[in-house]
């Protein structure tokens, strides 16, 4: 069975037009805007986006992105550090809601307390 991600479909995401061309006008504008030099520069934006990317698994984003950063001027080693960003960010509610499951258990709330 063939997956789900193609990579020929990302260079087809000006075709979301189709179905609104004046909202996609709207969007493209704001896109466009959002990733433009201002306080931050275009590499770093990159290198968010990147990290964005793979917190939320995007394949066609990863792709668009770690082409982009290239691109932007940012290294291999700048590309990997945004990710390890995003993975510490994304992995750590993990460790700070445990803290509440631990609460609980001291407190016996939880039929599954130890004694």
């Amino acid at each position: 069975m063939p997956g789900y991600y193609h990579p020929e479909h990302l260079a087809k995401f000006g075709a979301i037009a189709e179905g609104n061309k004046d909202l996609a006008e709207k969007f493209f504008d704001w896109y466009g805007a959002v990733f433009r030099e201002g306080a931050l520069g275009e590499r770093e934006k990159a290198l968010i986006a990147l990290a964005v990317a793979h917190a939320i698994q995007c394949p066609y984003c990863i792709d668009a992105y770690s082409k982009t950063c290239l691109e932007k001027g940012a290294d291999v080693d700048q590309m990997t550090e945004a990710v390890h960003v995003a993975a510490a960010i994304r992995g750590a509610p993990a460790w700070s809601t445990a803290s509440r499951c631990w609460s609980m258990s001291k407190r016996r709330e939880c039929k599954w307390a130890r004694p």
